[in-house]
């Protein structure tokens, strides 16, 4: 009995060693790039990718590859005006967007191509004066 127990605790440790050591490597691979802003601070940038991540990270099977601020340029009132088209009631009065790059699952990839890698995703975000960041958009 206590070699059964043993035998068992070796095998979830090594479970455990197998599963934490996954989620770290691919944690590790995703490479983001806050880049520059004369708008944004680091940190307003870091809660957009945030935001970002959470909805990556629902994203059965697909891989996140990169993540990376597509500049000052898209803060504009084309954009603000298609931001508050987005979400009626909102009075949107900052805009950003970023890139990403990911590939899809190899099977079961659903709306997906299976086993392709996507590159130039595009996410776009906004908030209202003084408010959070919202996730509206994303795709090409």
């Amino acid at each position: 009995m206590k070699k059964f127990f043993a035998v068992m605790s070796a095998v979830l440790l090594l479970l455990t060693a197998f599963a934490a050591c996954g989620g770290k490597s691919a944690e590790a691979e995703v490479s983001i790039d806050y880049g520059t802003s004369d708008l944004y601070t680091q940190a307003d940038r870091e809660q957009a990718v945030s935001l970002i991540r959470q909805e990556f990270s629902g994203w059965e099977g697909c891989e996140l590859h990169a993540i990376r601020y597509a500049g000052d340029e898209c803060q504009s009132e084309e954009n603000l005006s298609w931001m508050n088209d987005l979400r009626e009631g909102e009075d949107f009065t900052q805009c950003i967007e970023f890139f990403s790059d990911f590939h899809s699952p190899k099977q079961d990839a659903g709306a997906w191509n299976p086993d392709q890698e996507y590159t130039d995703w595009q996410w776009w975000l906004a908030r209202p004066e003084g408010g959070e960041w919202q996730l509206l958009t994303w795709g090409y």
